[in-house]
């Protein structure tokens, strides 16, 4: 069975180099998708026929690993290379250092290495062109060798009742072999365009074994009715793929409609009344997000996931599977968000709980700012990035307080509360909006120009709400609801919501 599989494995591979060999002419976008494409099939034969109970977790590393590398290379050529070199400084350092600082060396190596070629991509070949370019795949990476970094400090360096139930959860008891090392960054599966999963769930995927499903309590119960079988994802494989597949025509019909340069256009600003430049830039990105509901969400990560097998969360109460183990985005929270944080909560999900885990938990000063900043440096070296993420901090703040001091006068009756949705809603959007401008922009000139046009007026308001609204600190907020909850209770840790993916958040953060 093993040799079989193995024989079958390499022959796949061959007739892939084969075949594709006509493709390696087009360009880095058609590149980037037939890779896809053939990824997505892949993970359906590696579903079949490369099955936990057929094959060994090494012939299973083995084969992820070698076709991640490949689709690597046929998308990106020899840059491919800066994977398995990012890889292995920092799997180094994790051996070399030990687990007592092993994450510090390796986020600093990991990131510096990152940076390093987002600047010489952007200032010395094709800045602000978005071609398929090597670093993107490096920033999932980064994630990957990160988490991985302070979950084997966690479980290998800190003691259990200094952990927080989601760093117990993602705890990693033992050091990665190398084969295990490069399969978890480099499988085919994620390689191209992510997501970032956690290690131990990717392990259990591998051989075979059961994910920490990360469900409510009345879920883990109705999943207890229905356990026995393996549940099959083609369902919602075609369910992703079609919503994939729309979001990519509604881009390509409306994109042009409303571009987002109009929105520092002299004419435009000239002449249209602010009221309408307001309704435009909220056309202009609402028209720009599916193009990144199209990447992220669905061929580029959940569809290929979910096809190999990989992204069960347990059930819900009807009976039925869910998928959303690694889902990257959630369309209809973020469209009908009514705060900036269930806006970002929403957005490249995986993200946000790298971001959380690695900064937000364990920054002991301003971890919002610190977050945000960490942010900046991930995404690359256009300027539009900082000037985004820097608004976001403001803007953050500023949400946090108006919900603490503003909120609780609303909640007195249903007609109130709708009223402060909606408010809140419309607030959310344009906020979003005017902070994410520079992001699409992304040189300073243009963004400058364009909050000039709006005489600056949400980094002003932003400011003053965080200044005149208090707000306690986040160790404050997490020790107040710490003595309000019943004493039986008090020794537990607060109360948290889960999140699908193995990061649990504070109701209070």
């Amino acid at each position: 069975g093993s040799c079989f599989n193995v024989t079958l494995s390499i022959h796949v591979i061959s007739n892939l180099l084969s075949l594709s060999s006509p493709f390696l002419c087009l360009s880095p976008q058609v590149n980037f998708v037939v890779c896809q494409l053939c990824a997505l099939l892949t993970a359906f034969w590696f579903r079949l026929y490369l099955h936990p109970k057929r094959s060994s977790p090494f012939i299973r590393h083995v084969v992820a690993t070698l076709l991640g590398l490949y689709f690597a290379l046929f998308c990106f050529g020899w840059y491919a290379l800066h994977f398995l070199v990012q890889s292995g400084l920092t799997y180094g350092i994790m051996i070399l250092t030990g687990v007592e600082h092993m994450h510090k060396y390796c986020l600093v190596v990991a990131l510096g290495y990152l940076s390093f070629c987002q600047i010489t991509r952007v200032y010395v070949f094709d800045y602000g062109m978005y071609s398929a370019d090597f670093t993107g795949p490096m920033m999932v990476i980064t994630q990957k060798i990160t988490s991985l970094a302070f979950e084997i400090h966690d479980g290998m360096a800190r003691k259990e009742e200094h952990l927080t139930p989601g760093q117990k959860i993602l705890a990693i008891r033992r050091m990665p072999s190398l084969l295990e090392y490069f399969s978890y960054n480099c499988n085919f599966m994620g390689i191209l365009a992510g997501p970032t999963c956690s290690y131990n769930d990717y392990i259990a995927f591998i051989e075979g074994g059961t994910c920490c499903h990360r469900d409510f309590e009345t879920s883990r119960k109705a999943c207890g009715k229905v356990k026995g079988s393996e549940p099959s994802p083609n369902t919602v494989v075609v369910q992703k793929i079609a919503t994939c597949f729309f979001s990519l025509m509604v881009f390509l019909l409306v994109c042009k409609v409303f571009p987002v340069e109009r929105n520092i256009d002299d004419d435009f600003i000239a002449n249209t009344p602010f009221y309408a430049q307001v309704v435009y830039l909220y056309l202009s990105m609402l028209t720009t997000r599916p193009k990144y509901y199209f990447v992220w969400t669905q061929l580029a990560t959940d569809a290929i996931n979910n096809a190999a097998g990989f992204g069960f969360n347990g059930y819900n109460l009807d009976g039925s599977p869910r998928w959303d183990l690694i889902s990257n985005l959630r369309i209809q929270n973020i469209e009908l968000a009514t705060s900036f944080k269930v806006f970002l909560d929403n957005w490249n999900i995986q993200t946000a709980h790298w971001l959380k885990r690695v900064c937000y938990e364990r920054c002991p000063y301003n971890p919002t700012a610190a977050t945000f900043i960490l942010s900046a440096m991930w995404h690359g070296a256009y300027p539009g990035y900082y000037l985004t993420f820097l608004t976001g901090i403001v803007v953050t703040l500023a949400a946090r307080a108006v919900r603490h001091n503003v909120r609780p006068y609303f909640q007195c009756s249903p007609a109130h509360k709708l009223l402060y949705d909606v408010i809140t809603w419309a607030s959310t959007q344009i906020a979003i909006c005017y902070t994410v401008v520079p992001f699409v922009l992304l040189s300073v000139g243009p963004s400058i120009k364009f909050y000039r046009s709006w005489c600056f007026s949400l980094h002003l308001g932003c400011v003053l709400l965080a200044v005149a609204l208090p707000v306690k600190p986040r160790h404050l907020r997490l020790k107040d609801q710490h003595k309000t909850r019943p004493l039986g209770l008090q020794s537990q840790q607060p109360l948290v919501a889960t999140d699908g993916n193995c990061n649990q958040k504070s109701k209070t953060t």
